[in-house]
């Protein structure tokens, strides 16, 4: 046996054969620029934002801890406490009326100290550092001044308050931890809200005290526990820098994870193209091989000339796509400007760009070593004879098939977030391509096995569906991902704009009034029926509070002793809305147990949303025990609850009887349905002026808003899931390419035979008809079957796919496929058989 070559003798005799525009590894090329570009621009744009939300924790929190409480301000002992760890800076958030002699909006009224930012600087529109405002002075939103119609220097009013719009906000530090607003924010003095009659007893506002460290070496989770342990009824909601925004948090998280599959599966898909492209590639280089043999050059040394060649074009088409993930992550970033903390310059993450090139290397070497491994053995003569005489497998092409699935595997779970996500894509993946397979091996011996029709020209498509070196395989693979990716794509962005149109109805209440003094529930009444007489109102109890304990009454669970809060009993988190009813709520039907009487005087007693109770595992008996405004109060257990929530009504979790807590200090919350057609703007400006300390939310701004969100989701998902979709495009158009290299010696065969053009073109529509039709089906409910598990599991959004678009876009891609298919035929006719024959 001869010594095999050197490499550096494989790489000259690879590179002098080798085209420079790599022709004929093309589909290589652009499967990998696609994967690892997707993932590259995936990874740098989360790790850019997530190195942001880490690094700038305490500037956008405003502090190392902050600690929020509703309807009360801390009392001195708390302060004293917190004051124990360093500088606090303390305010009120709450939701207000900004109006003028002609105007009026909804705000965000965000009330600081002097102290205000403990982080960060705040500057104004015109590049001024500044503080807190002083005595009357605010600063103000652009949107603020747009909606008031004002300019700075001008006087409006909030509450019972005259204020100067000082000045227009720049930057905010800690604008993101804010969360999201019903309006436009103002900034204040701390003691505004106060002289404006806004923090009334019962009156809804928040106040959040941050703290920055004395000792930077401080646990802010240390420092958490201890002011609980101190306080522990005291109901505070807690949030430190290291999770300073827990909904830009989760956002990116939750996308993040999403794109990085969709990456996964743009590199699978493409993967399936990388081994039909390098299977043709080695398909039209069997002279060569042939020849090598015959010159004495080893199985070895043919796969080393060709991995060299290969692998010199995958990692080509690697480095491409990771500068394309670079280049194009500026325009994302500037794309997200203002939602999320992100640098709209480029950016770069070396970790996530060697993540995305090991991604595409690992799938190129999956992929191409069953090819090329299967050229290296055979003799000259097999290689020559290799388009009558297919080539076998060779069996050690599993070894690195193993190996590289090995590495993808632990690759992903190292570097994923939620590991058994994207291990359970991947396996998912692998069944996908496992049955895919096993389909094309069932069609192979069905159409090996159905009775042959008489129609000649539908009997040859069936035999080549099953014949010696059918492409079938492949085509079933590439077909079968392909229209899944067109299936996926309609799925979600189909069921993205259904949870759009079910979770923000078109038709909602004009106004929902806020803090609506109990006192004066008649004259509001009264005022509203004056301008609107034909107007709906509904008004109801509104209070904040936190649950404290729950469960059998001999042995509650206290929350605060809880070391993880159980999957979806998300009330157990801080404060939330609370009301008593002495009638079942509009919208809620009972679901187990019985309504108190109207005039309940018995025991307290508390009915339950049913899915909450269901993730706490409460009872009919148990008992619920809250805190508001620092006072205990327990209720029994009296029934559950199933709520819509897609109405835009009032949806409360705890639904009190009245003799529970109807003497806690509250106000009440008021929905306002205006007649078709009926101004909104004189009774907007007359309920400001005749309740100067309640809030009025203009619905149809908040659900423009919210419509917003959710299509900015709806389009970010299209345009991810649109790279799969290009894969999955590229696979197709190689994988009919590639049979039609093969189908030459066929057709110029038929053609000598007598069979006409026309004869040829329907015989090769009717196989690709049959595989199409057939593939269609599976993709159907491969694709959404995926997009279910992205909607209801990854997005936690409702099912509500259009099964109409989804049909029209699988029935464009079956288009699709039948017209590439039909183009690609065409050169077919015009090969001189004398031409082929002498090249085979």
């Amino acid at each position: 046996m001869n010594a095999p070559i050197s490499w550096s003798t494989a790489w000259r005799i690879a590179r002098r054969d080798l085209n420079g525009r790599f022709r004929g590894l093309r589909l290589l090329l652009v499967c990998l620029f696609l994967g690892t570009g997707a993932l590259a621009a995936i990874g740098t744009l989360t790790g850019a934002i997530e190195q942001e939300l880490e690094g700038r924790g305490q500037e956008l929190l405003g502090g190392d801890l902050e600690v929020e409480i509703w309807q009360r301000d801390l009392s001195e002992a708390e302060k004293a406490a917190l004051s124990e760890y360093g500088e606090i800076s303390g305010g009120t958030r709450l939701q207000a009326m900004a109006s003028t002699a002609d105007n009026a909006a909804p705000v965000e009224l965000k009330a600081i100290d002097n102290k205000w930012p403990l982080y960060g600087k705040f500057t104004l529109e015109d590049g001024t550092e500044a503080g807190a405002p002083t005595g009357n002075d605010a600063w103000l939103a652009q949107g603020a001044m747009d909606r008031l119609d004002i300019k700075v220097g001008d006087s409006f009013t909030i509450g019972t308050a005259t204020l100067r719009a000082a000045g227009i906000i720049g930057t905010e530090p800690d604008r993101l931890s804010e969360g999201f607003q019903l309006g436009p924010t103002i900034l204040v003095a701390v003691d505004i809200p106060q002289k404006a009659g806004l923090v009334e007893p019962g009156a809804l506002y928040e106040s959040k005290y941050r703290i920055a460290f004395d000792n930077s070496a401080r646990d802010p989770g240390d420092v958490e526990e201890e002011i609980e342990e101190r306080f522990p009824n005291s109901g505070f909601d807690y949030r430190s820098r290291d999770r300073a925004s827990p909904g830009a948090d989760r956002f990116v998280s939750r996308m993040g994870e999403f794109l990085t599959l969709v990456g996964l599966a743009a590199l699978v898909i493409a993967g399936i193209g990388i081994g039909g492209g390098v299977s043709s590639y080695l398909e039209a280089r069997r002279s060569s091989i042939a020849t090598l043999k015959v010159l004495g050059a080893s199985s070895r040394d043919i796969a080393r000339i060709y991995a060299l060649q290969i692998g010199s074009a995958a990692l080509v088409g690697s480095l491409m796509g990771l500068a394309a993930g670079v280049l194009v992550t500026p325009a994302l970033a500037a794309a997200l400007d203002g939602l999320l903390p992100v640098e709209t310059g480029f950016v770069f993450e070396p970790v996530a760009l060697l993540v995305a090139g090991a991604y595409g290397l690992l799938v190129a070497t999956v992929f191409a070593a069953t090819p090329i491994l299967r050229a290296r053995r055979f003799p000259p003569m097999a290689l020559m004879r290799a388009r009558i005489v297919p080539l076998s497998r060779d069996a050690r092409a599993l070894g690195w098939v193993l190996g590289g699935l090995i590495g993808i595997v632990l690759l992903a779970l190292l570097t994923a977030n939620q590991p058994l996500l994207s291990g359970g894509f991947l396996l998912g993946a692998a069944v996908v391509l496992g049955l895919l397979a096993l389909l094309g091996v069932g069609i192979r011996k069905l159409a090996g096995a159905v009775k042959r029709p008489k129609n000649p020209l539908i009997r040859n498509a069936l035999a080549n569906l099953h014949r010696p070196g059918a492409s079938t395989g492949a085509l079933v693979t590439a077909l079968g991902f392909g229209l899944s990716a067109f299936v996926l794509l309609a799925a979600i962005q189909s069921s993205i704009n259904g949870n759009i149109d079910s979770r923000v109805p078109n038709e909602a209440p004009d106004y929902f009034v806020l803090d609506i003094p109990r006192d004066k529930s008649a004259e509001f009444d009264a005022l509203i029926a004056a301008d609107q007489p034909e107007a709906v109102i509904r008004k109801v109890p509104a209070l904040r509070g936190a649950i404290l304990a729950y469960g059998p009454a001999d042995a509650p669970i206290r929350v605060a002793e809880l070391e993880e809060i159980p999957d979806g009993a998300w009330p157990l988190r801080g404060e939330r809305g609370l009301t008593y009813s002495s009638t079942l709520p509009i919208g809620n039907s009972l679901t187990e147990g019985e309504w108190w009487a109207e005039n309940h005087t018995g025991d307290p007693l508390v009915s339950v949303d049913e899915e909450f109770a269901a993730a706490i595992d409460l009872k009919i008996g148990d008992t619920i025990t809250i805190g508001i405004l620092g006072v205990e109060k327990t209720a029994t257990v009296a029934n559950f609850r199933r709520i819509d929530w897609e109405n835009m009504g009032f949806n409360f979790v705890l639904v009190f009887s009245e003799n529970a807590i109807a003497d806690a200090p509250h106000n009440l919350t008021a929905t306002i349905d205006l007649p078709p057609g009926a101004p909104t703007g004189p009774l907007l400006r007359q309920m400001v002026q005749n309740f100067p300390s309640s809030s009025v939310i203009e619905i149809g701004q908040v659900l423009a808003e919210a419509r917003t969100i959710l299509s900015q989701v709806g389009l970010a998902t299209f345009a991810a899931a649109s790279v799969a979709v290009l894969a999955g495009l590229a696979v197709l158009i190689g994988a009919i390419a590639a049979a039609r290299a093969s189908r030459t010696y066929d057709t110029v065969v038929m053609r000598v035979l007598g069979a006409s053009r026309r004869q040829v073109l329907i015989m090769q529509l009717a196989e690709y008809g049959i595989l199409a039709l057939t593939l269609a089906i599976v993709a159907l409910g491969l694709g959404s079957g995926l997009a279910w598990l992205v909607i209801t599991q990854l997005f936690e959004f409702d099912w509500l796919p259009n099964w109409g678009e989804i049909l029209a876009v699988l029935g464009g891609g079956l288009a699709f496929v039948l017209i590439f298919a039909l183009a690609g035929s065409i050169p077919l006719l015009r090969a001189k058989p004398a031409q082929a024959l002498r090249a085979l």
